[in-house]
């Protein structure tokens, strides 16, 4: 099934070119009438920022079987793209924003307008006003990037995926979406891999929507299904062995004082192992546990999220926070770091006797590990997803990270 998808990606021509040179001519007119040298703002005879379909953020979640609906029709859609042409390319050599007036920009607002940011009755022209700046902010908000109106290296990447391989990209995510959607109960939390995303889920509502930190690309996050069963408030971090071997080791080897500056401790059978009568040239100390104190610069900071799962995976809170703010938030060694994971937790604790934000809060300025049973474990679902809908002209794409969809061209981080 990939090998013919992948031949259905490159396979597939951009016959019928001529719709995208139609509708540049057929605008030559309009954009003499506005002034293509130095036009601003129009009059407000329409607003192209609410006439391309619904809103980017929705509260609709990405496993809803509406969502598979809109991903049908959106595949209908690019089908009809792909068969008169596709959209142009649009030159990435430089950085085009509001207020630049460049050719480049004629060829972004035909882009903009193929794939329905833009409305067709702005016209072609080389200004970059404020409705391409609100077009180029909705198409980076569908593709997960900064909606900052700038086109960088990302905003081009993701621009310049052909529009037979997006088509191909949403028919392999509707398989995945088929597969699930309807299926995973009234109340439940996803981790969108490709999206470093988590949905709070309930009544097919997306309560609470949270970025995520994910697996990097030789340390990938797992796809499973599982029960979120405890909450460990002020945890303990037990480093995998293959952190032990990979970091911890390379790290000592560099900085004696490493484990004491971060609280480390290394467990024996017999209890605590003094560091320096370890050789650290060998790895003979992959044998042992590594330990680090709950406290502020412990892994998983305030908190731990538990459930059952062959792959010795959790979500947890970070000391680092401002990874949260990169753009390619494929940082972690498999477990999921969450933004804002006290909101999580007191969702999921909902409905755990004695447990409210004020006890959880309190809990944490202990400083006391505290472990917390689930009276109704929430399911947990990690997901690879890399396209879908929300809405009527509303697709998203995400980078497939993984390599998973079978185009290269997908793989935008790993050709920047």
């Amino acid at each position: 099934m990939k090998t013919s998808r992948r031949n259905f990606l490159y396979g597939a021509t951009a016959v019928g070119a001529s719709l995208v040179a139609g509708r540049a001519s057929a605008q030559d007119a309009i954009s003499e009438l506005l002034g293509a040298k130095r036009r601003g703002n129009w009059d407000d005879q329409f607003d192209a920022r609410a006439t391309q379909g619904g809103k980017v953020a929705t509260t609709l979640p990405i496993f809803s079987p509406q969502t598979v609906s809109f991903v049908e029709q959106a595949i209908n859609s690019y089908g009809q793209i792909v068969a008169q042409g596709g959209w142009p390319s649009v030159p990435d050599t430089k950085k085009l924003q509001l207020g630049v007036i460049d050719p480049d920009v004629a060829a972004l607002r035909r882009r903009l307008m193929v794939s329905g940011d833009l409305s067709s009755r702005a016209g072609v022209s080389n200004a970059f006003d404020t409705y391409v700046d609100a077009a180029v902010k909705r198409f980076q908000a569908r593709h997960g990037l900064p909606a900052d109106g700038v086109l960088g290296q990302y905003s081009y990447a993701a621009m310049n995926v052909s529009a037979p391989v997006r088509l191909g990209q949403l028919q392999t995510n509707l398989t995945r979406l088929r597969e699930k959607a309807g299926t995973l109960g009234s109340r439940y939390v996803v981790v969108n891999i490709p999206a470093a995303q988590i949905e709070a889920v309930e009544n097919d509502r997306v309560v609470l929507r949270h970025t995520a930190i994910v697996g990097k690309i030789d340390r990938q996050t797992p796809i499973l299904a599982s029960k979120i069963n405890e909450i460990i408030v002020n945890p303990y971090w037990n480093a995998p062995e293959s952190i032990v071997r990979k970091d911890i080791i390379p790290l000592m080897r560099k900085d004696p004082e490493y484990l004491k500056k971060n609280a480390i401790r290394i467990l024996g059978p017999q209890g605590e192992i003094d560091p320096t009568t370890i050789d650290w040239s060998t790895e003979d100390a992959a044998k042992f546990r590594f330990r680090q104190d709950p406290g502020k610069i412990n892994a998983m900071a305030s908190v731990k999220i538990n459930f059952p799962n062959s792959h010795a995976t959790y979500m947890h809170d970070t000391p680092s926070q401002g990874l949260f703010n990169k753009l390619m938030r494929f940082d972690s060694s498999g477990c999921v770091r969450v933004q804002n994971v006290r909101d999580l937790v007191t969702w999921i604790m909902r409905d755990t006797a004695g447990w409210n934000r004020q006890r959880f809060e309190q809990t944490i300025k202990s400083g006391e590990s505290t472990p917390v049973a689930i009276t109704n474990p929430v399911p947990v679902y990690f997901e690879y997803v890399s396209a879908w809908s929300t809405g009527d002209s509303v697709v998203h794409f995400r980078d497939d990270i993984y390599h998973l969809d079978g185009a290269r061209e997908l793989q935008l981080s790993s050709a920047i």
